[in-house]
């Protein structure tokens, strides 16, 4: 009886735990090995630059926190910035970037997961 219990709570928490991760679009180990999907998020942040007006750890400096932006920031909106910028505020439009572009959906999951705390380190590894 009792071993049939512990197998129940140990589903129980199984599937908890699988359901926190469900919405989240990036998978992260260790705080730093990240899905191939967000480490090609990652390399497009250093690849335009980002870090120049966000900051080396997405906590701004000339533009805003990402860290910050990213709590309330959806999907939607942050590919908006992107595509168009936001030049009143001096954030350029990457639309003709293809190395932003085409890895929005990784640059998006990695921002999110440093604005969420999984991500726990500004560089990334892929998992093996």
């Amino acid at each position: 009886m009792r071993f049939t219990a512990f197998l129940t709570a140990a589903a129980c928490a199984f599937l908890a735990h699988a359901a926190a991760d469900e919405g989240k679009p990036y998978k992260v180990v260790d705080g730093y090995k990240v899905d191939r999907n967000t480490m090609e998020g990652f390399r497009a942040w250093r690849a335009a630059a980002c870090d120049r007006c966000h900051g080396a750890s997405q906590q701004g400096l000339v533009g805003p926190s990402l860290l910050e932006s990213f709590k309330t920031l959806s999907k939607a909106d942050f590919v908006k910035t992107l595509t168009q910028g936001r030049l009143e505020k001096g954030m350029p439009s990457f639309s003709e970037s293809p190395a932003v572009m085409q890895h929005t959906d990784g640059l998006y999951a990695y921002l999110k997961g440093r604005s969420n705390g999984d991500i726990t380190q500004v560089k990334v590894e892929e998992l093996k």
